[in-house]
C-alpha cells in the first residue's frame, strides 16, 4: 500500500513504500530447450527470447513516484498524480500524463501518453494502462509493444492476468521494422494473440499472414513456442524437394522433449521413387557428458536402384553414435562410431559426403595436465572405395604418453614419450582368386629427448639435442601374392640414437618503424648408420610431404614405422620483415644425406611418389608467408627439383577482404617421378593440379552474392561449383543456391548432380526449405536442409 503521508506539492519526488502482495514471477522452465535437428538460424537467439527473462519482483523495494502535481483523495482512498508523472519500481519505469492509484483495489491507472519500460527491455505504449501495484497484472487500451529485440505488437486492447498470461485483442505481430505508413515486410494479424509465459506458448485465433499488407494465408488457429523456449515437443518445419534417384520427397520431423536431459527427433522421409526412409535422433546429456544415437533405415526395393543390384534388396540402414564424457578435470573419454548395412547406403541417401573414402570408428580415453599427456584409442577402419574387395583393420589399441620433466636436466629440457600399438588387418581380394591377406602387428616404442639452447655474446644461437629410442615389434604377415611376404612371422628389437645441433645467426636491421631479420640456419643430425626397415609393413609413415615446415625436423616421417638413419645436414635461410602494418616471412632450404642408409630412398616404392629426399641432395623447399596489409594474405609452399629447379610440388593459398568483397583461392600442384621400374615407368611423371576458389560480395546491407568452385586443371573438368544469392534483414532471410557436382561411381549409384535449393526464414516463426534434385549437394554434416 502507498504510505498515507503524501503531501500536495509541485514537481514532487517522494519515496513511496509498496507493500504489495507476494508476486509470483514466473520463470521459463528449464525443460523447454530448443531441438537442434536443423540448420542454424539466421537470427541469433537472445537469452530470454524476444520478451526477455521474466523478472522476479522484490516486494521489499520501495516505489518512487514524481509528478508536477500530487493529490490525495481521502474520500475515494486514491492518490492522483498529474503532469509528467514517473513511477520507478523494481527497475520498471512508467511515465504518463496522469496516474491514479486506487488504494482499495491496489491498482494503478495511467492515462495519456502512457509508456512502460520494463526491466527486461520491453517498451509498452498505450492510451490507457491499468495494472496492479506490483506491476504484475494489467489492462491496456490502444496498445503498442516494442520488445527487447525490436519485435512489435499492436492491439486495440491488451490484458495481463495472473502475472503470466497476456492477451491481445485485434492484434498484429511482426519482427520487422516499418517507416511511416509503409506496412512491414510481413506480419501476423489475429483476432486474439495469447502469450502464456508459464506454458511458453503463443496462440493465435483467426490469424492472417500478410506480406506488405496483403493477406496471403489464413489459419483459424495455430500455436508456436515462445521465442524464449529452448525445448518443447512438436512438429518442426518440413523440407520438400525432388531428386533424380529419390524422386519427390518430403520430410516432416517431430520433436519429443522427453526430459530436461534427453530428447528424441523422429524424421521419416517419404520418397516417391524409393519409399520411406525412417530416421531418428536420440540425444542425452548426463552430469559428466553427453551422447547421441542416430538411426536411418529403409526396406529397399532393389529394382528401384539405378545400379539394379539385387544384393541390396531388403532392409538397409545405419546407426551413428557419438559421445564425450569427463572423468575429472584432466581425464575424458568418448567414442565416434557408424555401423551400416553396406558401404554405399549413407552416401546414396546423402547422409554422408560423396567424398568420404573410409569409415573410421574409434573409442578413446585421454588425460592431459600441464606436463603430462596420455591417450588410448581403439580404431576400426573400413575402406569405402573397394569394389570387389572386403578390407578392414582393427587397432586394439594405440596408446601414447608424453611427459616433460619439471626440473632442467643438464640445463636443458628433458621429455619422455612412449607408444604402443596392436593392429589386425584382413583383406579378401576377390579379383585375385579370393586370396586372404592377413596381418597382425604389435609394437612398443619408447624414447627420450633432450635439448638446450645457448646464445653467445655475438648473438649466435646453439641448440644441441639428443634422442634415444627403442622399439619392440612382433609381426605376422600373410600375402600369397607378395614374394617374400607369404609367411612373415618375426619378433625383433631395434633402436635409434640421435644427436645433433641447430645453429642460427640472426642479423637484425631496424629502419624507422620496420625491422628486417636475416637468419642463416644450419643443422647436423647423426643417427644410426642403418636399422631394420626394409620389407616391413608401413602403417603410419606413408604420408610424407617434404616442405619448409619439416625441413629442420630430426625425423621427417609422419609415423613410427619408419625413421631416418645415417647422417644428415639441413640448411636454410630465413628472412622476416615486420612493419607497422605488413608482415612477411620467407624460408628456403635444402637437406643433404651425408652417410649411412637413406631411409627415404628405401621407402620410395611404399609411398608410390617421389618425396624429394631420396637422393644425396634433396629438392629445394621454399615457404613464403605474406601479409602486406590486413586485407590481403598469401601462403605459398614450393618444392623444386635439385637438378634443374623443375617445380615438383606447389601449394598456394590467398585471401582478400576489403569492404564488401571477400575472396579466397587455393592451388595445388604435384609433378612426381614414379620411379617404378617393375612397370617400366622409370622416367614417367604423374602431374596433378587443381584450384579451389570462393567469393562473397555484399551487394547492399541486405543482399549478398557468393560462390565457390573446384576445378581439376590437369583433367580439364570441374569437380563442383555453387552460387548463392541471399537476402537478410532484421526479420526475414531468403537464399537461393544452385550447385553442381561431377563425381561419378556408377556401381555405387553416385552420379553427377545439379541442385537448386530455396530457403527462407521468418524471425521467431521458423523456416522453410525446398530443394530440387538432391537433398544436399555434398551431403553430410554441412547440409542445410532442416530448419526449426
Amino acid at each position: 500500500m502507498l504510505a498515507s503521508t503524501l503531501l500536495l506539492c509541485s514537481a514532487a519526488a517522494l519515496p513511496l513504500i509498496a507493500t504489495s502482495p507476494s508476486a509470483h514471477a514466473q520463470g521459463y522452465s528449464e525443460e523447454y530447450r530448443s531441438t537442434g535437428g536443423g540448420a542454424p538460424s539466421a537470427f541469433p537467439q537472445q537469452p530470454g527470447g524476444m520478451f526477455g527473462t521474466p523478472q522476479k519482483v522484490d516486494e521489499t523495494l520501495p516505489l518512487y513516484l514524481q509528478g508536477d502535481e500530487l493529490i490525495y483523495d481521502t474520500s475515494g482512498n486514491r492518490v492522483i498524480a498529474r503532469g509528467n508523472v514517473e513511477i520507478y519500481y523494481n527497475k520498471n519505469i512508467l511515465t504518463a500524463d496522469q496516474v491514479i492509484y486506487d488504494q482499495g483495489a491496489n491498482t494503478l491507472t495511467a492515462s495519456g501518453n502512457v509508456e512502460l519500460k520494463e526491466a527486461n527491455g520491453n517498451v509498452i505504449r498505450a492510451d490507457a494502462y491499468t495494472l496492479t501495484d506490483d506491476f504484475r497484472d494489467g489492462f491496456v487500451q490502444s496498445l503498442s509493444v516494442v520488445t527487447r529485440d525490436d519485435s512489435r505488437i499492436t492491439a486495440d486492447r491488451g490484458e495481463r492476468r495472473e502475472g503470466n498470461v497476456t492477451e491481445f485483442s485485434e492484434a498484429t505481430f511482426t519482427a520487422c521494422k516499418s517507416d511511416g505508413n509503409v506496412p512491414p515486410l510481413w506480419c501476423v494479424g489475429a483476432r486474439r494473440i495469447i502469450h502464456d509465459q508459464q506454458a511458453a506458448t503463443i496462440r493465435y485465433q483467426d490469424a492472417e499472414f500478410k506480406v506488405l499488407g496483403t493477406t496471403i494465408a489464413y489459419l483459424p488457429y495455430f500455436e508456436h513456442p515462445d521465442p524464449s523456449v529452448k525445448r518443447k515437443s512438436g512438429f518442426l518445419a518440413p523440407s520438400y524437394g525432388n531428386s533424380d534417384e529419390l524422386g519427390i520427397f518430403v520430410e516432416l520431423p517431430y520433436y519429443f522433449a522427453l526430459s530436461p536431459h534427453y530428447d528424441f527427433t523422429f524424421r521419416p522421409r517419404y520418397m516417391s521413387d524409393q519409399g520411406v526412409l525412417w530416421q531418428g535422433d536420440w540425444r542425452q546429456k548426463l552430469a559428466n557428458g553427453e551422447y547421441s544415437i542416430t538411426f536411418a533405415a529403409i526396406d529397399q526395393d532393389w529394382t528401384k536402384l539405378p545400379s539394379g543390384n539385387p544384393d541390396l534388396d531388403g532392409w538397409r540402414g545405419s546407426i551413428e553414435t557419438r559421445g564425450r564424457f569427463s572423468l575429472s578435470s584432466w581425464w575424458s573419454y568418448g567414442w565416434n562410431a557408424t555401423f551400416e548395412s553396406d558401404d554405399n547406403f549413407r552416401r546414396f541417401y546423402k547422409l554422408d559426403s560423396l567424398l568420404l573414402t573410409d569409415r573410421v570408428n574409434d573409442i578413446w580415453l585421454e588425460g592431459i595436465s600441464d606436463r603430462n599427456y596420455f591417450s588410448a584409442k581403439l580404431y576400426h577402419f573400413e575402406s569405402l572405395l573397394r569394389r570387389d574387395d572386403s578390407a578392414d583393420a582393427l587397432v586394439h589399441p594405440v596408446i601414447d604418453h608424453n611427459y616433460v620433466f619439471h626440473d632442467p636436466v643438464l640445463g636443458g629440457e628433458l621429455s619422455w614419450r612412449s607408444h604402443a600399438l596392436s593392429l589386425s588387418r584382413s583383406d579378401v581380394r576377390i579379383g585375385q582368386g579370393a586370396n586372404l591377406i592377413s596381418q597382425d602387428m604389435n609394437r612398443a616404442i619408447t624414447e627420450v629427448k633432450w635439448r638446450r639452447r645457448f646464445t653467445d655474446a655475438v648473438g649466435i644461437t646453439y641448440t644441441p639435442f639428443g634422442e634415444l629410442r627403442g622399439d619392440v615389434y612382433q609381426i605376422n604377415y600373410e600375402d600369397p601374392n607378395a614374394p617374400g611376404l607369404a609367411g612373415l612371422d618375426d619378433t625383433f628389437l631395434r633402436g635409434l640414437a640421435t644427436g645433433g645441433a641447430t645453429v642460427s645467426y640472426p642479423w637484425v636491421a631496424n629502419v624507422g618503424s620496420t625491422s628486417h631479420v636475416i637468419e642463416p640456419i644450419g643443422q647436423i643430425i647423426t643417427h644410426n648408420a642403418s636399422a631394420k626397415q626394409e620389407g616391413l609393413p608401413n602403417e603410419d609413415a606413408k604420408s610424407l610431404v617434404f616442405d619448409d615446415t619439416n625441413l629442420f625436423d630430426t625425423n621427417k616421417f609422419s609415423g613410427y614405422d619408419r625413421f631416418e638413419t645415417g647422417t644428415r645436414a639441413n640448411v636454410g635461410v630465413q628472412y622476416t620483415f615486420q612493419g607497422p602494418v605488413g608482415y612477411a616471412r620467407v624460408l628456403a632450404g635444402q637437406s643433404f644425406h651425408l652417410s649411412g642408409e637413406n631411409a627415404y630412398n628405401e621407402d620410395t616404392a611404399a609411398f608410390g611418389t617421389r618425396s624429394g629426399l631420396e637422393t644425396k641432395s634433396s629438392d629445394y623447399v621454399l615457404g613464403v608467408y605474406l601479409a602486406p596489409t590486413d586485407i590481403f594474405r598469401v601462403i605459398a609452399q614450393s618444392r623444386f627439383d635439385e637438378d634443374d629447379l623443375t617445380l615438383r610440388r606447389q601449394e598456394l593459398a590467398a585471401t582478400f577482404n576489403y569492404g564488401p568483397l571477400a575472396l579466397g583461392a587455393s592451388y595445388t600442384y604435384t609433378n612426381t617421378n614414379l620411379l617404378d621400374e617393375t612397370v617400366g615407368l622409370t622416367n614417367a611423371f604423374l602431374t596433378e593440379q587443381d584450384i579451389s576458389a570462393y567469393g562473397t560480395l555484399r551487394l547492399t546491407d541486405r543482399w549478398s552474392l557468393s560462390g565457390s568452385m573446384r576445378y581439376d586443371l590437369e583433367g580439364g573438368k570441374r569437380l563442383y561449383d555453387s552460387i548463392t544469392l541471399a537476402y537478410l534483414d532484421e526479420c526475414f532471410m531468403l537464399s537461393a543456391t544452385y550447385s553442381q557436382t561431377f563425381f561419378e561411381d556408377v556401381d555405387r549409384d553416385i552420379r553427377p548432380d545439379q541442385v537448386v535449393m530455396l530457403r527462407f526464414e521468418l524471425k521467431h516463426l521458423g523456416g522453410f526449405n525446398y530443394q530440387t534434385n538432391v537433398v544436399d549437394f555434398m551431403g553430410g554434416e554441412d547440409a542445410t536442409v532442416y530448419q526449426q
